[in-house]
C-alpha cells in the first residue's frame, strides 16, 4: 500500500552556483554522496540537483517535510545497474520509521535547465 508520494524540481543552474560557496555541498549532501558524484559524473550539478530534488521529494512523501531532519541524512546511492535508491541515516531512518513506511523508491531524471525527483513510500 502506498504511505505517501513526493515530487521536486530543482533548477541546475542553483547547484551550479552552490559549488562556488565554499562548504555550501557538505552542509547538504553527505560526503560519500559528494564522492561519487565528482567521480562518476561528467555533469556533477546535474546529478546534484536531481539528488537534492530526491531530498525534497522523500520530505513531501513523508506528508512532514524536512523538519528535524538533517539533509545528509538522505543520500542517493547508484546501485550498480544504474538504478537510483535512496539511502537513510539517522534522523532521515527514524522520520520514516514514525510514518509506519517500510519500503522507499525514487526515481531521478534532468533534462535542460532542469533536474526532478520522485519517491514513494510504500508500507
Amino acid at each position: 500500500m502506498i504511505a505517501g508520494i513526493g515530487i521536486d524540481m530543482v533548477d541546475i543552474k542553483r547547484m551550479k552556483r552552490w559549488r562556488e560557496i565554499p562548504g555550501l555541498l557538505e552542509r547538504y549532501f553527505h560526503g560519500d554522496e559528494l564522492s561519487a558524484v565528482r567521480q562518476k559524473s561528467h555533469d556533477a550539478a546535474s546529478s546534484l540537483a536531481a539528488r537534492f530534488a530526491a531530498k525534497e521529494a522523500f520530505g513531501k512523501a513523508l506528508g512532514t517535510g524536512l523538519a528535524g531532519m538533517a539533509l545528509k541524512d538522505i543520500m542517493i546511492k547508484t546501485r550498480r545497474n544504474g538504478q537510483p535508491e535512496l539511502y537513510l541515516l539517522d534522523s532521515a531512518r527514524a522520520a520514516l520509521e514514525r510514518s509506519g513506511a517500510a519500503c522507499v523508491h525514487v526515481s531521478l531524471s534532468h533534462e535542460g535547465d532542469n533536474a526532478i525527483a520522485m519517491v514513494v513510500l510504500e508500507k
